[in-house]
């Protein structure tokens, strides 16, 4: 858990009024179900299968007991309808620069263009990362994700960088 970063957090967005909280254990299901709302993350496996609840709880435990590793969720009207990842990266390159990571951002597929996603990214550049010292904050997207770019680039993101990724094989 990141403690330099200051939540709750209020959201103002076009759906109303909301809160970007840390996560908690009971909210694996909606995060499973955010996750499986998605085209690409479906196709990777993410399909809020009753049989992987046990891995995802397992994970979001591994995050929150992680100092340098958070889960956020947005709430509206008492349902979760986001929820990103954090990570605090310490660093050599870049004359020793903090990076923080932003993974698996999602929102609500009939809550997007709402202006949750905007506020919450704008969060973290203006409040989480000059909170916990980071000189950049770098994510990734899947290049089949067209309108992500476009959404990240209105927000001064800049695709820098080619990702690689390696598939490991299951034993």
């Amino acid at each position: 858990m990141l403690d330099a970063l200051a939540l709750p957090f209020p959201i103002d967005s076009r759906a109303g009024a909301a809160t970007l909280r840390r996560a908690v254990v009971d909210d694996a299901d909606a995060v499973i179900a955010l996750l499986s709302d998605d085209p690409i993350s479906a196709s990777r496996g993410d399909v809020a299968s009753l049989e992987d609840r046990p891995a995802y709880a397992s994970a979001l435990e591994e995050i929150l007991a992680d100092p340098s590793n958070d889960l956020l969720v947005v709430e509206l009207d008492g349902a979760v309808v986001g929820t990103l990842q954090l990570t605090s990266i310490p660093g050599m390159a870049r004359r020793g620069a903090r990076r923080l990571l932003v993974e698996a951002v999602r929102v609500r597929s009939d809550l997007r263009s709402s202006g949750i996603g905007s506020a919450v990214m704008r969060w973290i550049s203006d409040d989480a990362a000059p909170a916990l010292g980071s000189a950049m904050v770098q994510l990734t997207s899947d290049a089949a994700r067209t309108d992500a770019h476009r959404f990240y680039e209105r927000l001064g993101y800049v695709g820098s960088h080619v990702g690689f990724k390696y598939q490991v094989p299951r034993a």
